[in-house]
């Protein structure tokens, strides 16, 4: 089985132009696997808990809205 890591040189060389390139990727979701699908929105969410300000603009991509589940 083949696990995912994202590495911390990865998130820490990431750019708002390849964000932005990652995030047209996911919203077109025109991937030849659905792995490679969750890959970027692995690396996305990693972003967001570690560098934010770059997600600002494509938070609606990784469904983190609080909600109430009561």
């Amino acid at each position: 089985m083949l696990s995912l890591h994202v590495s911390q040189q990865t998130v820490s060389e990431m750019t708002p132009d390849t964000v932005d390139e990652l995030a047209r990727r996911l919203e077109t979701d025109a991937y030849d696997s659905a792995f490679e699908g969750l890959q970027d929105w692995h690396l996305l969410r990693a972003l967001a808990f570690q560098r934010p300000e770059l997600v600002e603009s494509y938070i609606h991509l990784l469904d983190l809205e609080p909600y109430d589940e009561s």
